[in-house]
C-alpha cells in the first residue's frame, strides 16, 4: 500500500497549493485574506474572511479553491510537472482535481515531498518554503515540534481516505511520517487518524524530548 497504491491527496494538496500560490504571487504571504463568498457552509468556521494561515489550519477548501483558480490550470500543471507530484494529472477542473480522484499520489511520494519541503529541496524560493513550513506547525513546546497537514477524501468506491503527512522534531532533529488510513464511508476519520498517529509516535518514544 505504501509504495504501490495511489490515492487522492485531498487536503494534503494544500501544502503544494500554498507553495505555488506564494511562488506565483497569488498569495502574498500567510496574512493574505480572501473574502468569504457569502455561501453558508456546514462548518461555521468557513463562513468568514480568512487569512492563508487560518485557511491552512482549519483546512478551508473554499479558500484554496479560489487560490487554485487564481493560479490557473496551465501554471498549476507546470508546477505539478516540475515537482513531479504524484500522477501529475488535472483531468477535471483546476479547483477540484485534488479532491475528485483526478490527481493521485502514493504514500511514499508524500513522504518524499514533505522531506524535500523541510530541507528546502523543492523548486520554490526560501520565503515561500519557510511560510509553508511555519503554517504546518500544529504543536510547539519545549519537548517537540509537531508539523503536519491532514487530508480527508472519498475513493471511487465510496471508502474514506485519511491522511496525515509531516514531521516531528526533537532536539533539532526531524523525523518524517505519512499516515494513510482507509475506512467505511461514515468512519469518524478525523478523530481516528490523529489518535493513530499520536499512539504510534508515543510507542516510538516521541513527545518526551529525548529522541
Amino acid at each position: 500500500r505504501y509504495k504501490d497504491s495511489a490515492y487522492l491527496p485531498a487536503s494534503t494538496f494544500k501544502i503544494l497549493n500554498s507553495l505555488i500560490g506564494l511562488q506565483t504571487g497569488r498569495i502574498t504571504n500567510e496574512k493574505m485574506v480572501i473574502k468569504w463568498d457569502g455561501v453558508k457552509r456546514e462548518r461555521e468556521e468557513l463562513n468568514k474572511d480568512l487569512t492563508m494561515e487560518e485557511a491552512f489550519k482549519i483546512s478551508s477548501l473554499p479558500y484554496y479553491q479560489e487560490v487554485a483558480r487564481r493560479i490557473g490550470k496551465d501554471t498549476m500543471q507546470l508546477w505539478l510537472d516540475s515537482v513531479a507530484y504524484g500522477t501529475k494529472k488535472i483531468t477535471t477542473h483546476v479547483d477540484s482535481f485534488w479532491i475528485d480522484n483526478s490527481l493521485k499520489i502514493k504514500p511514499d511520494e508524500q513522504l518524499g515531498f514533505v522531506k524535500k519541503l523541510y530541507f528546502n529541496q523543492l523548486p520554490f524560493n526560501k520565503t515561500s518554503t519557510e511560510i509553508v513550513k511555519k503554517v504546518m506547525v500544529q504543536e510547539n513546546n519545549a519537548n517537540y515540534i509537531l508539523a503536519y497537514k491532514t487530508g480527508l477524501g472519498y475513493k471511487e468506491n465510496g471508502n474514506l481516505i485519511g491522511w496525515m503527512v509531516g514531521w516531528i522534531e526533537e532536539n533539532k532533529h526531524p523525523y518524517f511520517f505519512v499516515l494513510n488510513v482507509e475506512g467505511k464511508h461514515d468512519s469518524s476519520m478525523i478523530e481516528i487518524r490523529k489518535k493513530i498517529l499520536t499512539n504510534i509516535l508515543t510507542q516510538l518514544g516521541f513527545f518526551k524530548g529525548k529522541r
